[in-house]
């Protein structure tokens, strides 16, 4: 007999976050902020203890971990937080770049007066993060300028792919921003001068150099802390 489909729920909309989910959450945060720095240890007992949770949660959200390429899981050795990956920082600048100038050629069309007053509130809230020597709180920021561009205009699933690939790109910008966040907020007023503008290739060249700055972040990196970057 076939289904009725129009009685079935949407499980996204309507699924708790799991115990993996949650400890998988916690410590990526904390892989990506760098509490959990390149060759920290990991134990599953100690971090189901500190969390209080069973093992097995645990070890599901290590596997996730690892499938991504941030921890390194040694049988009857320690667990280990990987180097940052200089290729897959070098991938997702290739996603990036490529998803968001992209959405940036249709929100130069769609994005509102409305919307441009947004995101000059979120360059000022960046700002005053910056003063506050608020590094956590201007990532979230940031993160928040790219996306709330995606969503204005109409493709917030762009973000979600950006989202999904830049994990290793954010571990090098968190150890570049107590020199480059200024820079950033700079780039982000260029990017919303243009879209005020309706100029679609300034704003396309504003996103290519904001963007890019990795390369940069990764040259010194390479330079002053070599310990930190992988292959």
């Amino acid at each position: 007999m076939p289904t009725d489909a129009a009685a079935l729920p949407i499980l996204d909309d309507l699924r708790p976050r799991t115990v993996t989910d949650q400890v998988y959450e916690a410590l990526y945060q904390r892989v990506i902020n760098l509490t959990l720095p390149p060759g920290a240890r990991l134990s599953e007992a100690e971090v189901a203890a500190q969390m209080g949770v069973s093992r097995q949660p645990v070890r599901d959200a290590f596997f996730r971990l690892s499938q991504l390429g941030f921890i390194q899981i040694r049988p009857q050795r320690a667990t280990v937080v990987t180097q940052i990956s200089a290729e897959a920082i070098r991938q997702a600048h290739f996603i990036r770049l490529a998803l968001e100038t992209a959405c940036l050629r249709e929100a130069v069309r769609l994005l509102t007066p409305q919307d441009h007053d947004a995101l000059e509130e979120l360059i000022r809230r960046q700002d005053a993060a910056i003063r506050a020597d608020d590094r956590s709180g201007f990532h979230a920021l940031d993160d928040q300028f790219h996306h709330d561009i995606c969503a204005a205009s109409g493709l917030e699933f762009v973000w979600t792919l950006v989202k999904d690939n830049k994990g290793h790109m954010d571990r090098a910008r968190y150890l570049s921003l107590s020199y480059n966040a200024q820079n950033a907020m700079e780039e982000h007023k260029v990017i919303l001068t243009a879209l005020r503008e309706r100029d679609e290739e300034k704003a396309v060249a504003a996103i290519g150099l904001h963007l890019s700055r990795i390369h940069e972040t990764l040259a010194r990196l390479r330079a002053e802390q070599p310990e930190m970057l992988g292959l």
